[in-house]
């Protein structure tokens, strides 16, 4: 901050030191504490404004990245969203590839942004060459001077979390954090937090949330990728059909699957109880949080953070939207999920 006239250089300079809030209405009557990590208050309105100022800070650092490179990236919407923010103020372009399954209103705020994007099928096989894995790297092989930041595979996606957000919740709770509750995609977020409140103190419980139509749970459990755990689900930005590096499995004590229903009407329902306007996964994280909560996870000396990674304006159009709701058949109260019967049911099948 340049302190004499009190402004900031840039918007980048905002990134990180967001705040934990309190929830109450939401979690009245459950025993302990219940904090959110509100990572909306990044400027780009989410977590991964952490980890593309960290990669293209450390690429710039040993020269990958110079005057005129393009910046290649696969993304569900916010990886993308704060790379090009951050390529836009640094001078790069910036190339990405976007699951299909990403909002509407994702995709139109990176072309906003100023990104080139390619909408690539979701629910191809990761290595289809229709995916945006393949696509993205076939982007890099074709554009001179890019660099493919590859979060799935990328240390730095772990590294950005264990040097911020990690010590900012370690900071904030002022070491009290019994649990940290956080959907995982790429897997950077919840393994750089984890990595570092296990080294602070081992006894802090990391829950990894996952979707029905997610291979993780399982992984974790057995350490067998299953493909017949793989089906098409809604939530954007968490799960995965394939096991990314950036998941350190070891450090993550229990996973905890979520429906696509659940997450949204919870999402809606801190949205409206605690006025906060949170995203998709969010609600995904708050979910998992109340499943425990029911089967009796958590006691009168837990302190619970949750990680809510984005805003809910991303989620106008889905579930924000009254008819896209009704559409999916959320509104049904007889509706149960598909995902959910589809699941015990094969589980049952291999008994």
């Amino acid at each position: 901050m340049n302190h004499s006239v009190n402004t900031y250089q840039n918007i980048l300079e905002l990134i990180g030191d967001t705040p934990l809030i309190k929830l109450n209405r939401i979690v009245k009557d459950y025993p302990g504490e219940y904090f959110a990590k509100f990572e909306a208050f990044n400027p780009g309105h989410s977590n991964k404004d952490r980890i593309a100022y960290h990669i293209v800070s450390e690429a710039e650092r040993t020269g990958l990245l110079k005057k005129g490179s393009t910046i290649i990236e696969t993304t569900s919407g916010n990886t993308g969203f704060s790379l090009a923010m951050v390529s836009m103020i640094k001078g790069y372009n910036c190339v990405l590839a976007v699951s299909s399954k990403s909002s509407q209103d994702k995709i139109n705020m990176l072309s906003a942004m100023g990104a080139e994007v390619h909408v690539c099928p979701a629910n191809v096989p990761a290595d289809d060459h229709r995916s945006y894995y393949e696509v993205a790297k076939r982007l890099n092989s074709e554009i001179k001077d890019s660099l493919y930041i590859n979060q799935y595979f990328n240390q730095l996606n772990v590294e950005a979390h264990y040097n911020s957000t990690g010590p900012e919740i370690w900071n904030q709770t002022n070491g009290k954090i019994t649990h940290l509750v956080a959907s995982s995609g790429t897997g950077g977020t919840i393994s750089g937090i984890a990595k570092f409140l296990k080294e602070k103190n081992p006894s802090v419980k990391i829950i990894g949330v996952d979707a029905y139509g997610s291979v993780l749970k399982k992984y974790h459990e057995t350490n067998e990728l299953d493909p017949n755990e793989i089906y098409p689900y809604r939530i954007e930005g968490l799960g995965k059909n394939l096991i990314p590096e950036t998941t350190y499995f070891n450090f993550i004590d229990l996973f905890v699957k979520v429906t696509d229903q659940d997450s949204a009407h919870v999402a809606r329902s801190v949205t409206r109880n605690e006025g906060m306007f949170v995203g998709y996964t969010s609600g995904a994280a708050m979910q998992a949080t109340i499943q425990l909560v029911n089967e009796d996870y958590f006691n009168q000396d837990s302190k619970v953070v949750i990680m809510f990674p984005d805003h809910g304006s991303r989620y106008m159009s889905k579930i924000y939207s009254e008819d896209w709701m009704e559409k999916q058949g959320f509104f049904d109260s007889d509706h149960e999920s598909q995902q959910q019967i589809e699941y015990v049911n094969e589980l049952n099948e291999k008994k």
